[in-house]
């Protein structure tokens, strides 16, 4: 049964017998070039001496200001020390200082830690405290290393740090985090960078030969930097832009910007990060110096060209140019071709910049294109994951928008990975802003990615924000659609009641709004919340009532995959023959009307009525048409599920060999997906011969 109505193919069973653990790797890569890591040697030294407090459990807060360096040090030292903790390293961003969005909530890092440990999905707890439970067991007796990088305060990481000994957690934050120590945690504050430390780290910028030729001017750079490294990096930047000035002028330059923004506060190493940046930004063109300002508004740290196009309201070739103009002056950097980054330091300046210099009307104008550019570059992105999901009717984007063009299921994947971020932050910053249908819209088009993912945290946040903006709103439409995601989260997350009790008041707004079609998806979900709580008559009265409203409207794929969901019920309740003859009438509907994606799901409900009637070579003829028909459409999770599947099928009949290959297929697409589904394969493989 299709696990929610939008959503490709019938998952993993719902509780499946139990799960492997894996060996997470999650340690981002270090500084290289002008970025490179220099000095901190005593600070290395302190966090080495933690290794020696992990037979009792140890951990260790890094505090200091914005800019001063600590996450390249707990991710440099992390990287260092890696080798020794052979279970896994294990990080996370908390968002603690994110101007964009709010600090990461406990229970997510947990279920983000739980994934990447192994768990499945329907396996994680839905309460915070059996979800702390489920994890500290799974940190036992275990040498794990975890980075709990940007932390907002203490209450944010005492449910992520380590109960027992063996593992070490490091903290970073802007604040103190003081109240640790009552759990022995080392305090490390981090002041700004020595001074031969900061020669070093501008010299790897500017060239050693530039800097002997100047060493004065260039000792006057490091200390109107207030010898911070992002301050120094980006001085670095700006010296290497304009190579024939003398750095006697570049400092004299940065020394008059310092004079300008003197304050009651001057003296605070974040000053001089600001005079850094007024500096930086004064020598931009103009039309660079604009793109900063706007990526302050854009709804996530991480930005591609052609969204940036859309925001500033220019070319792709325009926006490519003005971001390489700010990544030379390290105002941006560039980790990955194509896709900008910018510290949280430099975000929340270049908003307030915007806030100070552009018009309101302007500023609302460049909101109302990124979130334009992303709802229509999502939902045509939707339609190619999901070609048979109900549409919306979404309004004309604004002009000088240029939504991305996606070539197929394949492109548009790739492109929700990489845009997953800024996405999620932008039903937030729309709702905010009042673009409300654009909340509920683009929470919407991530549905089904995020399903894919497992990342039903995310799914539940973001389709509670949209829920409150369709409401506000008082779109009808909008509400009914919203909170049917609503229930579904909420049946992930164990709570069947409200799930129902949502379910039936989205009904009645269905109604309402003469949605037809969304009513039938709403049976369809009340159906797969009945299946999680093994009550199946009811399952089958809901598929069975979800596949009448198709049939009245005449929506033959909406009828199709009631016929699959149908089947797939009456083999939940034995009754396996009338169950293949509903999944064979499924496979040949959508066969007729050309939905390949459709097709290919039945083909696998079939092969496992098949499978339960012990016509095992039948079984395997039907997983294999299915693998065909996923392997075309590039839908490689359906294509690892089938696999799965085959691999049981094969097993059933006697042929180990050819589970084993099955399976041993599935578990590398699952994990070059990353998808925690893997586990359970892997224990199908571990305890089979061969």
């Amino acid at each position: 049964m299709e696990a929610q109505p939008d959503t490709p193919g019938a998952d993993f069973p719902a509780r499946p017998a139990g799960s492997e653990p894996s060996v997470p790797r999650q340690l981002p890569d270090g500084l290289t070039g002008a970025e490179r890591f220099v000095g901190r040697d005593a600070e290395l030294a302190a966090l080495t001496a933690q290794l020696e407090q992990a037979r009792t459990g140890g951990t260790a807060a890094i505090s200091g200001t914005a800019g001063v360096g600590k996450t390249a040090l707990a991710v440099h030292w992390a990287r260092q020390v890696a080798t020794q903790f052979p279970d896994g390293q294990l990080y996370v961003n908390l968002r603690g200082a994110d101007p964009s969005r709010a600090p990461m909530d406990p229970a997510e890092a947990l279920t983000t830690f739980l994934h990447a440990l192994g768990v499945a999905p329907d396996q994680i707890p839905g309460s915070p405290d059996a979800q702390a439970a489920l994890y500290q067991g799974l940190l036992a007796g275990k040498r794990l290393l975890l980075v709990l990088d940007d932390a907002a305060d203490e209450e944010q990481v005492r449910p992520l740090l380590p109960a027992g000994p063996g593992c070490v957690a490091i903290v970073t934050s802007r604040g103190h985090l003081a109240g640790l120590a009552d759990v022995g945690a080392r305090m490390l504050t981090l002041d700004v960078l020595s001074e031969p430390e900061a020669r070093d780290l501008i010299a790897a910028g500017l060239g050693p030969e530039r800097l002997a030729a100047d060493p004065q001017a260039a000792a006057e750079l490091t200390s109107l930097c207030a010898r911070l490294p992002l301050a120094l990096a980006i001085a670095a930047a700006q010296a290497r832009a304009r190579p024939r000035l003398a750095l006697a002028l570049l400092a004299g330059e940065l020394r008059d910007a310092s004079a300008g923004l003197a304050t009651p506060e001057a003296g605070d190493p974040a000053q001089n990060v600001r005079s850094v940046l007024a500096w930086s930004q004064a020598n931009l063109t103009p039309a660079a110096a604009e793109m900063f300002r706007l990526l302050g508004l854009h709804p996530g740290p991480e930005i591609g060209v052609p969204a940036a196009a859309s925001l500033a309201g220019s070319s792709v070739p325009r926006a490519r140019e003005l971001l390489g103009e700010l990544a030379d002056r390290r105002l941006v950097t560039e980790p990955m071709a194509g896709r900008y980054v910018l510290h949280d330091a430099l975000r929340a300046y270049a908003a307030e910049q915007a806030a100070a210099m552009d018009d309101p009307a302007a500023r609302h104008a460049a909101l109302a294109r990124i979130l334009d550019h992303y709802l229509h570059t999502a939902y045509a992105a939707a339609l190619l994951v999901t070609p048979a999901r109900e549409a919306i009717a979404l309004a004309p984007a604004a002009a000088n928008v240029a939504p991305e063009r996606l070539a197929d299921h394949r492109e548009a994947l790739d492109w929700f990975e990489a845009e997953q971020h800024p996405l999620l932050s932008a039903v937030a910053v729309a709702a905010d802003a009042g673009f409300g249908v654009h909340a509920w819209q683009i929470a919407w088009t991530l549905t089904d990615f995020l399903e894919w993912r497992g990342l039903w945290l995310d799914m539940a946040a973001i389709s509670r924000i949209a829920l409150a903006a369709a409401t506000r709103l008082g779109d009808v439409t909008g509400q009914a659609i919203v909170s049917r995601l609503v229930a579904y989260t909420n049946a992930r997350a164990g709570d069947y009641d409200q799930a129902r009790a949502l379910l039936n008041d989205c009904l009645v707004l269905c109604r309402q709004a003469g949605r037809q079609g969304l009513e039938a998806r709403v049976y369809q979900t009340l159906g797969w919340v009945c299946v999680q709580q093994d009550r199946y008559f009811d399952a089958l009265g809901h598929a069975e009532e979800s596949l009448a409203v198709f049939r009245a409207i005449g929506d033959r794929d909406g009828e199709a995959r009631a016929l699959n969901n149908v089947g797939y019920c009456h083999l939940l309740l034995g009754d396996r023959r009338l169950g293949r003859n509903f999944c064979e009438q499924a496979v040949l509907m959508h066969r007729e009307e050309g939905y390949v994606h459709g097709e290919a799901i039945a083909l696998d409900s079939l092969g496992e009525a098949e499978h339960q009637l012990g016509r095992d070579a039948v079984a395997v003829e039907c997983y294999e048409r299915a693998l065909r028909l996923f392997r075309d459409l590039a839908d490689r999770h359906a294509e690892a599920r089938t696999l799965v599947h085959l691999g049981d099928a094969h097993s059933a009949a006697g042929d180990p060999v050819q589970a084993r290959d099955a399976w041993q297929q599935s578990l590398a697409i699952l994990e070059d997906l990353r998808h925690p589904n893997a586990s359970q394969v892997r224990r199908k493989l571990s305890v089979t011969p061969g």
